[in-house]
């Protein structure tokens, strides 16, 4: 039986695991067919024969995103066996739990050329094969911390901090020349992904993200939203709305809050130490899925992101709300 049509190639990055994984099923259960990219092989085979068990087109390719070369081949290796590229999303991250002067210079480079490099090496990509055909969407998924750095992150903060920089540029010159690609970011809240488990991280307590924590799924969902219906910037979560505005009135006062939280916070109370091989050089072997270890206490939805999926019903009821307000109005104006 012939393949319904779909929406278009999208490639995920980092899609083996994690948010990743979450993205690729949720792209493909939308219609997508959908690129992998990843290092681990093992991996990136599972959330491809998720994809073709969606009924979608899927295929996989074992990358480091740091290598530009190996990114541009990755990407050539897509068009040849799904063809044009629609959508790319941006999401590789690595990082260690530490402070700054305790990161090894290597450490720090490692982390920064996988989260920062790695988006910039795909957004090339992408934008070569997307701007001589005027059309296509790239998606940074970026974070919370990036709009406010806490302590024992600051590799990753850093990373994720430059992304917005250099996103803002790359927008300003597709501005510039009239050109109808799209590049958005959405940047996430805390959430139970398998980053938690194989962390490179010299303290004895299991790492965890800041509280509040939601399921990869969250995420997932609010990316394929945007690659519905692109928009430049969206914020998922209570809390990263939460911490983004508090940065912008109350600086001084975040600064003290989190030396003071965000240090303890980021260790499970239970002091179990996650046992496994942290993956910021090498990929941890076998299969990994999209959860972490904190099922338990992750939240599986978010009224700000409801909202923001149906921001155009919610529009027209507030607008019908106000215009029924005005009409109540001028007619009591006219009794009068």
């Amino acid at each position: 039986m012939a393949q319904a049509e779909g929406r278009g190639v999208a490639v995920v990055t980092g899609g083996s695991a994690g948010l990743g994984r979450a993205i690729v099923r949720e792209l493909a259960d939308r219609g997508w067919d959908v690129a992998v990219l990843a290092r681990g092989r093992d991996g990136v085979d599972a959330a491809v024969a998720e994809v073709q068990a969606a009924g979608r087109r899927g295929l996989g390719v074992s990358v480091d995103v740091s290598d530009n070369d190996a990114v541009e081949r990755a990407a050539d290796e897509v068009e040849r066996g799904l063809g044009p590229i629609d959508l790319w999303v941006n999401n590789v991250m690595s990082g260690a739990i530490s402070t700054f002067l305790d990161t090894s210079a290597d450490d720090f480079d490692r982390a920064t050329a996988v989260t920062y490099l790695g988006a910039v090496n795909g957004t090339r990509a992408a934008l070569r094969r997307m701007r001589a055909r005027d059309r296509g969407h790239i998606i940074q998924i970026g974070s919370a911390l990036a709009h406010r750095g806490i302590p024992l992150q600051a590799a990753y903060c850093g990373a994720k901090h430059a992304v917005h920089g250099f996103t803002d540029s790359v927008v300003s010159e597709l501005t510039h020349e009239g050109s109808q690609v799209a590049v958005s970011i959405v940047d996430m809240p805390a959430l139970n992904t398998t980053q938690f488990g194989w962390v490179k991280s010299d303290f004895p307590h299991h790492p965890q993200p800041v509280p509040p924590i939601y399921q990869p799924e969250v995420g997932a969902r609010a990316v394929a939203d945007v690659a519905d219906k692109p928009r430049r910037r969206t914020w998922v979560g209570e809390s990263t709305v939460g911490l983004i505005l508090g940065t912008r009135v109350a600086g001084r006062f975040l600064d003290w809050y989190l030396a003071k939280n965000a240090w303890e916070g980021q260790f499970a109370p239970d002091s179990t130490p996650s046992g496994a091989a942290p993956n910021l050089y090498e990929p941890v072997p076998g299969d990994h899925g999209a959860h972490g270890a904190f099922d338990d206490r992750a939240r599986s939805g978010s009224i700000q992101t409801w909202a923001i999926r149906h921001r155009t019903p919610l529009y027209a009821a507030a607008a019908a709300a106000a215009s029924g307000v005005v009409a109540g109005a001028v007619s009591l104006l006219r009794r009068r």
